[in-house]
């Protein structure tokens, strides 16, 4: 997400400014607050919105301000996330009637921009200028305040430094997984989890007790879908027992981000025999996303349930769009740390989730070779179960029919659930001439190449022997 912001008042808050120039953008000054006049034109303030613990309050209390300070309220617009940033953010216009009598208002535009650092700390920046000029100067006065501002790294001035309330950023050590398949920056003393740290996931822990939790994963079944409606009813009639389906985690895509993490997590703790935790999320903001995911930043505490108290918690959570069966692939980032220790460990902790990188193409590999004997097995129960149908009905030839057209099904569904996990797509030539199974990016380059020629196929039009 990516943004910029006009000028604004903070803190029960802002103090207008005692002199005010003509074309100036909206005159506002408050204590810890800082003020950039870029050359080109414009204003640019940002800092630490006192006595505020959530974007939308500083947004709120910024616009309060800018209402009194110009006798008119500003009219904002549609509240977006700030791409490559974990801020939320407002375009707003307002006029200025202070120009002198007889002249007429001044219209001003400007961004406003919002970010949750932790539990008790919200940063905000304001760019502003003349609204004839503002889509001009937007741009560089945006480098300019990302130059110099930067909540999520430990301050708003760099450099490094903490934010308010907060310990300095430990030095960080890059270091790779064996695998090859990510890696994270951490400070000294802290250790991997071995069993849970590989292909794209790290999990690691510091001897105060702060923890970094990176790319663990979640596949559920979108109960929205009738694929998995029809799972469901099946598992009711005691169908599908000792499969994967009978164990799966059942979940609406496209609900409410926070309860879907919170129902995932449970559902993960119970399976390992593990407690329920007790989340309590006092900010839950859009993050960035891609066209086919969603994503939120969830700021709170935990309680784990391990008789270690609360734990102050940071966590990106995104969810990825179903495929054709109903299967849908989430994510989560997280960062924790015992309440005693939080306010000084918040600065690392976010350096530490900023450092994590995946190497996809390793990832794929490693997905691709696990998943290949369970394919197969995946076909050899389904050439069983069919031959057991046809022993046991050899003398009803329409039943039998029946049942190999339904063992074939469940063959294609199966492949194209595997596809979906490992990223996956087949396409064919629009003759129907041949089929082909390719990673989604290659397959998506032949179809945009010729989308006379290829186009993608699903389960029902699989191949036997080709494609499943």
């Amino acid at each position: 997400m990516k943004s910029s912001t006009c000028s604004f008042l903070l803190r029960a808050l802002l103090v207008v400014m005692a002199v005010f120039f003509a074309v100036d953008p909206v005159p506002m000054v408050a204590q810890e607050l800082k003020t950039i006049n870029p050359p080109q034109g414009g204003r640019i303030v940002y800092g630490q919105v006192a006595g505020q613990t959530t974007e939308a309050g500083a947004m709120g209390q910024i616009l309060r301000s800018l209402h009194q300070s110009l006798g008119e309220k500003p009219q904002v617009g549609k509240l977006f996330a700030v791409k490559g940033t974990q801020s939320v953010a407002a375009f707003f216009s307002v006029a200025r009637h202070d120009q002198g009598a007889g002249k007429a208002p001044l219209q001003i535009g400007g961004l406003l921009i919002a970010t949750k650092v932790s539990t008790d700390h919200v940063e905000a920046a304001l760019v502003s200028d003349e609204a004839k000029r503002f889509p001009k100067t937007l741009g560089p006065m945006m480098k300019t305040l990302f130059a110099v501002w930067h909540p999520l790294e430990g301050g708003s001035a760099g450099g490094g430094k903490a934010a308010s309330g907060s310990g300095p950023v430990a030095a960080l050590h890059p270091i790779t997984l064996q695998d090859r398949s990510a890696s994270i920056s951490l400070p000294d003393g802290w250790k991997l989890q071995p069993g849970m740290s590989q292909m794209g996931t790290i999990v690691a822990g510091g001897p105060d007790g702060a923890t970094a939790e990176m790319g663990i994963s979640f596949l559920a079944m979108d109960t929205n879908s009738p694929q998995t409606q029809q799972t469901l009813q099946t598992l009711r009639r005691g169908g599908l027992r000792n499969t994967s389906y009978a164990t799966a985690s059942y979940v609406p895509y496209g609900g409410d981000l926070a309860k879907t993490f919170e129902y995932l997590i449970q559902e993960l703790r119970k399976k390992a025999n593990l407690q329920p935790a007790k989340y309590n999320f006092t900010s839950v903001t859009p993050a960035n996303s891609s066209a086919r995911a969603r994503c939120v930043r969830m700021v709170g505490t935990a309680d784990m349930s391990d008789g270690k108290g609360l734990r102050e918690i940071n966590v990106v959570f995104c969810e990825n769009a179903p495929g054709p069966g109903g299967s849908f692939l989430s994510a989560a980032y997280m960062t924790g740390a015992p309440m005693e220790v939080a306010a000084k460990d918040r600065a690392t902790l976010v350096a530490i989730m900023q450092s994590f990188q995946v190497n996809q193409q390793v990832v794929q590999q490693q997905a691709a070779a696990i998943a290949a004997p369970a394919i197969e097995q995946i076909h050899a129960i389904g050439r069983a179960a069919a031959a057991q149908a046809q022993a046991a009905h050899e003398a009803a030839d329409i039943h039998n029919s029946s049942v190999y057209s339904r063992w074939d099904s469940q063959d294609k569904r199966s492949q194209e659930f595997e596809n979906y996990q490992l990223g996956y797509s087949v396409i064919a030539d629009t003759e129907n001439n041949a089929h082909g199974t390719f990673w989604n990016e290659d397959a998506d380059a032949i179809v945009k190449s010729n989308p006379n020629k290829y186009e993608y196929v699903n389960a029902p039009n699989y191949w036997k022997g080709i494609d499943y």
